[in-house]
């Protein structure tokens, strides 16, 4: 039941609504309404005596009030997400950019870096990942992949000198996500820097905010380094949530992982379920719970006696 989600919440709405008319059907059938107020209650009692009136049928109207609600219900769209759909797939993607500056791999948090985008590897949920590494210049490690797993291997080699050149591009490597994203023609979808924020320019927050503006949205790891770390520069806090701010996207710790991935991972659910392409994403449980409005509608027809 954790698991799932209403594809079309808002039909919640309608049962209250029938409940107060279910109410107010229910009051009105069980007694002769106006009626009762303008004839003599004497009359009343000699009508009923000699059977001239009918009471009303309370327990008729729960049939139909039972079918509204299951209806209702089913509209809701119950539905929980498929692991691995299989069609479509350029909907949503997912880039990490692993920043292998000297501040990362020298710095003494390279294996929380490692660790928080194993963690996204394995919550990608069938969503086609790519990654890409970088320092002073930005360089694709893998291209978009269905297989995330299969990238494992690749994380676990990750280290100095894979990246020659000097320094910390992030806004390279933003850019370079964004160019991967057109290229593969991926829709929408998410990169997470996992970095520790050093010499972020503001070509970094332009190209955040250009993507999100696109619909790919722009998360972060703070790495932060050892006690022991030396002449490193200090992680850069501020500047990444606001990276993440322009880029309508999530801050987390690679210490702390989870929360950053889960919270990736439900706004991605979300934003499918919002959409015209939830179908292909979601088993709708809605149909089948139709069927058991079916179940009190035959009794509709039964034969009054």
């Amino acid at each position: 039941m954790a698991d799932l989600v209403l594809l079309r919440p808002w039909w919640l709405l309608a049962l209250p609504l029938i409940a107060l008319i279910g109410v107010l059907a229910l009051r009105r059938a069980r007694g002769l309404g106006a009626w009762e107020q303008a004839v003599d209650p004497a009359l009343m009692r000699a009508m009923e005596r000699f059977g001239r009136i009918v009471p009303g049928r309370a327990r008729r109207l729960f049939i139909p009030v039972a079918v509204a609600v299951i209806v209702a219900a089913s509209l809701t769209g119950p539905a929980k997400r498929l692991a691995n759909p299989q069609t479509f797939r350029n909907l949503d993607g997912i880039v990490i950019a692993l920043d292998l500056s000297r501040s990362i791999v020298e710095g003494g948090s390279l294996d929380d870096a490692q660790a928080a985008t194993q963690l996204i590897l394995q919550e990608a949920a069938g969503r086609p990942v790519a990654v890409i590494v970088y320092a002073g210049e930005a360089y694709v490690a893998s291209a978009f992949t269905t297989d995330a797993p299969a990238l494992s291997p690749l994380l676990a080699v990750l280290g100095a000198d894979i990246v020659p050149n000097p320094g910390s591009r992030a806004d390279r490597a933003i850019t370079l996500a964004g160019h991967i994203f057109e290229e593969a023609e991926i829709l929408r979808g998410d990169v997470i820097l996992v970095t520790d924020g050093d010499n972020l320019s503001q070509e970094a927050f332009d190209s955040a905010e250009t993507l999100a503006a696109k619909g790919i949205h722009v998360n972060a790891y703070l790495v932060r380094p050892t006690d022991g770390h030396g002449d490193m520069p200090e992680p850069d806090d501020a500047g990444l949530e606001r990276l993440t701010e322009l880029g309508d996207g999530f801050f987390g710790e690679a210490r702390d992982p989870v929360a950053l991935a889960e919270s990736v991972g439900r706004r991605a659910a979300s934003e499918l379920a919002k959409g015209d392409t939830a179908a292909l994403f979601f088993r709708d449980f809605g149909r089948y719970l139709l069927a058991f409005a079916l179940v009190p509608a035959l009794l509709l027809f039964r034969k009054a006696t």
